[in-house]
């Protein structure tokens, strides 16, 4: 791979993000991806940050040590360890097109749902339970795995607990921090993860450290509704997105 500068920049800033993601803010993580796929193939861009989200994982759990939901991590946890070992035994066979497009509809179907509830003023939040849980966590972990979008059936799930900002992201940060440390053995079987990608997380790690020192001060600052409208609004434009990749690949 030609190390550029465009290329280290590019990947200083979807470090950054990868850091501000796990500092609490989901909402930035859709960009790091396609920033580094301008200069490298989407797989290789994948295997490059999730030793990334990993090392952003370990400071986040941290600064996230007071704020979660133990019922929610003991249901999702599992669930999604669940999914990962389904996807890792399905990968060949499933369509990364075809799993983006559920993510796609499950995200934009919720949005729709809560838009409705809000219109009929039904403002009553949901439990935390087992049935719904285990189905959300284990789709999350396959989607994670999949096509590294697990955001959109976790926030279906979480979201309707109407959770504190910070219970919230802390809960979306050791959920996730659990799926990446799963998907890191058969991300390096399948060669997406490196020596020689190792050796660049060595230059950018400081990136991720302060990516998520930044997410966690603004998570912190910002008010309860703007911190779930910034979710929710990202929740779309995540489907959004992944409904145009959808069209690319299908219909070039």
């Amino acid at each position: 791979m030609e190390q550029t500068v465009a290329f280290w920049i590019a990947a200083g800033a979807a470090t950054f993000f990868v850091g501000m993601s796990k500092g609490g803010l989901p909402m930035v993580a859709m960009m790091g991806v396609p920033i580094l796929s301008i200069f490298i193939a989407p797989a290789a861009a994948a295997g490059l940050l999730l030793p990334m989200y990993i090392l952003a994982d370990v400071y986040a759990v941290w600064l996230f040590r007071g704020h979660y939901s133990a019922r929610n991590l003991k249901i999702l946890i599992p669930a999604a360890a669940i999914g990962i070992f389904v996807a890792f035994l399905l990968i060949s066979r499933v369509p990364v097109e075809a799993t983006k497009l559920v993510v796609a509809l499950i995200g934009l179907g919720y949005l729709a749902d809560a838009l409705r509830k809000r219109l009929a003023g039904d403002f009553a939040a949901c439990p935390a339970d087992v049935p719904r849980g285990l189905f959300w966590g284990a789709l999350a972990g396959f989607t994670s795995y999949i096509s590294h979008a697990g955001g959109p059936p976790f926030q279906a799930y979480t979201l309707p607990q109407k959770m504190p900002k910070m219970t919230f992201a802390g809960t979306a940060t050791i959920t996730f921090a659990c799926i990446n440390w799963m998907k890191l053995p058969p991300y390096i079987l399948a060669g997406q993860v490196t020596w020689d990608s190792l050796q660049q997380i060595a230059v950018l790690a400081p990136l991720a450290l302060i990516g998520a020192w930044s997410g966690y001060r603004v998570t912190r600052w910002l008010p309860e509704r703007a911190f779930f409208l910034l979710v929710n609004v990202a929740l779309g434009l995540l489907c959004l997105k992944l409904l145009v990749e959808v069209g690319q690949a299908w219909w070039p």
